[in-house]
């Protein structure tokens, strides 16, 4: 055997070991990656976290090629993870729809879908120009199946675009569109009214910044710039609800623009010409050549239906939690909101938390964790398999169901209660409007 074939010999051994070790390593990390994913996935299930309840992404097999971009660019924890070299969804219940990992797919392996082939969601009919099968009324933002603030900032922004051109007769020379709801796209739709010389009513319901300031969380995140029309970019990754409210504030104000805080639309009424009549629950009514409806899927909060609920010390929202101090409070929810709240008003207050089942469900582990964890330091009290009977000025009656189905009521004094029970999809307000509603599985979302 010459030199030159044993020199090439062991360099192709050398290079044979080389592959072989990275191939070596490179299933086992893929196998470890697996391993973890269906560990998390199997804790999803078990947590009810893992069926989607709004918008989420879809993986195709077929097309994924294992890249992980999709997994970096999602700014939530545990959405994504990779089995078997491909991405799979885990945590679907916590992904807020922001679409990073849509974009961020280099084989478009990616689509954005509501609903699953199992579990059905309401959507309005809405085609690509925000319009619904009643011609001059529009939708825009969560309600429309899209949410998040860019994306609804965007959708309040192209649905004024469509009623700009569509140049719909306007005879009687009324409002040329009241905007319902001033969340992200109302506020957005607002502005662009202005630009476009339109003029506008808006009307919301609580406060401005609508949905966005309903829960306690203090930051809002988004991945990336958005366009505010009269204002221009804004590039808020990480901020707090109190810097994005004051920078609406502000351009709001600079621009000289009303919007009603505290008016609740009970009905959009279609004329006989075209137009439209929209009812408050104070008796109001307003009459507009064009309507965008841009309220959050949630519409009015679900109430408990309980004596004393109508009472001034009850909420549906958390507010300036920092100003509130020696308070017996009682907070009903079992979800993220209900544990953010608590846990933001223990340190100040005596907080009671009410779960009607036995355990949190459909909520981050992170919250979780942190609630038990302030449960065990005695920083609040969580009362499981527990039901609010009944308000009072001064004092709150609950009930507690054990394992043999008994009840046993308990009375407490109390200052405050917030009420997290989720919310009234507003179908039947659609519906009323005219406003053909479909139960959609699986349906994908196209970005306009």
């Amino acid at each position: 055997m010459s030199d030159i074939f044993l020199e090439q010999l062991i360099t192709y051994g050398t290079v044979f070991l080389f592959c072989a070790l990275i191939i070596f390593f490179y299933i086992r990390k893929k196998n470890k990656a697996t391993k973890i994913t269906q560990k998390k996935v199997e804790i999803a299930k078990e947590e009810g976290l893992h069926e989607p309840v709004s918008l989420h992404p879809y993986i195709d097999p077929n097309v994924c090629i294992g890249s992980g971009a999709c997994i970096k660019a999602c700014p939530e924890k545990d959405i994504l993870g990779m089995v078997d070299g491909q991405a799979s969804v885990i945590n679907a219940s916590n992904c807020v729809g922001h679409g990073a990992c849509f974009h961020a797919c280099p084989v478009e392996a990616i689509t954005l879908r509501i609903g699953t082939e199992s579990r059905g969601v309401d959507l309005p009919h809405v085609n690509q120009n925000f319009e619904t099968n009643m011609k001059g009324i529009y939708i825009a933002g969560e309600l429309g199946g899209m949410g998040l603030i860019k994306n609804s900032v965007e959708q309040g922004q192209q649905a004024i675009d469509s009623i700009v051109k569509a140049k719909k007769p306007n005879p009687k020379n009324l409002t040329d569109v009241i905007i319902i709801g001033a969340g992200p796209a109302g506020i957005s739709a607002t502005l662009a009214a202005k630009k476009h010389k339109l003029s506008s009513l808006t009307l919301e319901q609580d406060s401005l910044g609508g949905t966005v300031f309903t829960f306690p969380r203090s930051k809002v995140v988004m991945t990336s710039p958005m366009n505010l029309p009269l204002h221009g970019k804004v590039k808020l990754y990480d901020t707090s609800k109190k810097e994005l409210l004051e920078l609406w504030q502000k351009v709001i104000a600079e621009h000289d623009i009303e919007i009603r805080e505290n008016v609740k639309v009970e009905n959009v009424i279609p004329q006989e010409d075209g137009s439209f009549k929209i009812q408050t629950a104070t008796g109001d009514e307003h009459l507009a050549n064009n309507v965008l409806i841009a309220i959050g899927r949630r519409g009015s909060p679900r109430k408990l239906g309980i004596p004393g609920e109508d009472s001034e010390k009850v909420a549906y929202r958390m507010l300036e939690p920092e100003l509130i101090e020696d308070k017996d409070i009682i907070v009903v929810g079992g979800g993220d909101s209900a544990m953010e709240a608590a846990m933001l008003m223990m340190d100040k207050n005596r907080v009671k938390i009410l779960v009607r089942s036995d355990s949190f469900t459909r909520s981050k582990p992170k919250n979780r964790e942190n609630i038990h964890k302030a449960a065990e330091e005695g920083k609040l009290e969580i009362v499981f398999n527990s039901s609010l009977k009944s308000i009072s000025k001064e004092n709150c009656i609950f009930q507690i169901t054990d394992e043999d189905e008994n009840e046993k009521e308990f009375e407490v004094k109390n200052d405050l209660v917030y009420i997290f029970a989720g919310g009234l999809l507003p179908t039947a307000f659609l519906e009323r409007a005219g406003v053909e509603i479909t139960k959609r599985f699986g349906y994908i979302m196209k970005k306009h």
